[in-house]
């Protein structure tokens, strides 16, 4: 058995935690540059602490998922202002903004001699100048992945910048935080949480260390989830759901993800549509391909093994098949009103060529079997 395991240096969870992020960023640096949502006025109180402990800092606001060039012209704004330190507040886009932009700093460069499929994907010579990654939302798990997701327009596909340096320094994950998530948000992005950890769980690249956090993730999301999506305000859900992405980042981080993915960045890079939503729509369909595949295929592999271990938890019949674990998404899925992929545009004709980009991603080569065209083919029809 060989296997590593890699993750943030520190990470801090607990309500109220991010309340003592000026306190940490002194201990890191003097001139921070704060990347922030879409409403940059919910990170003001927490930049009030950098203030009380003598931390200048500038501010760059990240609206949407970052692209290729969003992240070039904040790296430039970073260097202009000689910022030794990136803190980035918000969701799992604006985190990965921060990682991209700490790594630049340190690297120098064109963006494109780092990233994959699109670029030249160098690795990165010099370790990130220190990152804070304080997540608003629970799905992603980004504050303790080794990768930033960003959208190239131009190649009209998602890929990722990655490194063992861009892991943040210090990960700062404070469910009080997501208590203001909207339904809709809360659905997306716990269902990216469910998927990363249930992708990590029964995949190839699998251990021991991450199979115990995929087993505590599922078993906290699928508790949780609807709990938050219809009471915003039950702290116990939240708290769940934040552990449960924490849990799926530090698995995915360690163990690569699968087919939702696989499907999700090129769709992500032709449409315009919430990654999390996209991916809770495909999950149900993927995980029944999945199991197809292998009773057909492998009946022997331990992935059935898995499948039926999820299933498990999530109805909570200890003698659930693993076709139950993916009729329980699929109702779960309608209760959290995930709509269909056509709500972005999607049309049959569209299929060829968001297959040949999956089967061309990095997260495809994760799942535990390889599914045919065809197979990938009649998901895309169910989830349309």
């Amino acid at each position: 058995m060989q296997f590593e395991f890699a993750t943030a240096s520190r990470i801090v969870f607990g309500p109220g935690t991010a309340g003592g992020i000026g306190r940490e960023a002194a201990a890191l640096g003097r001139r921070a540059f704060v990347l922030t949502g879409a409403d940059p006025q919910r990170a003001w109180p927490l930049l009030r602490g950098l203030e009380n402990h003598h931390v200048m800092h500038a501010e760059f606001r990240v609206a949407q998922e970052p692209t290729t060039d969003l992240v070039a012209e904040a790296a430039r704004e970073a260097g202009r202002r000689d910022c030794d330190l990136v803190i980035g507040i918000g969701g799992g886009s604006v985190i990965d903004a921060g990682k991209a932009v700490a790594a630049l700093l340190a690297n120098g460069g064109d963006l494109l001699l780092y990233l994959e499929v699109v670029g030249e994907g160098r690795p990165l010579q010099r370790p990130s100048v220190p990152c804070i990654a304080v997540p608003t939302t629970a799905g992603t798990g980004a504050e303790v992945t080794r990768n930033a997701v960003l959208d190239s327009p131009a190649h009209k596909v998602k890929v990722s910048m990655r490194s063992p340096f861009m892991l943040p320094r210090l990960a700062l994950v404070d469910p009080e935080l997501t208590c203001s998530m909207p339904p809709g948000l809360t659905a997306a992005t716990g269902l990216d949480a469910l998927t990363q950890l249930l992708e990590a769980f029964v995949g190839r690249n699998a251990s021991p260390l991450t199979d115990g956090l995929c087993r505590e993730g599922l078993r906290r999301a699928a508790r949780s989830l609807f709990r938050a999506f219809t009471d915003g305000g039950d702290r116990q859900a939240r708290e769940d759901m934040c552990l449960a992405s924490l849990c799926g980042g530090l698995a995915l981080a360690n163990a690569r993800l699968g087919a939702v993915h696989g499907i999700a960045g090129p769709f992500g890079g032709t449409f315009r549509a919430p990654h999390g939503a996209v991916c809770g729509r495909l999950l149900p369909f993927v995980a029944a391909a999945n199991i197809r595949a292998l009773r057909e295929r492998a009946p022997g592999d331990p992935a059935l093994e898995r499948f039926m271990e999820a299933a498990r938890i999530f109805t909570g019949d200890a003698g659930a098949a693993a076709e139950a674990g993916a009729a329980w998404l699929q109702a779960l899925c309608e209760r959290l009103e995930v709509p269909a992929l056509s709500i972005y545009g999607f049309a049959g004709e569209h299929a060829p060529d968001l297959i040949a980009g999956s089967i061309r991603s990095s997260s495809m080569k994760g799942n535990p079997i390889d599914l045919t065209a065809r197979e990938l083919e009649r998901i895309l029809e169910q989830a349309r």
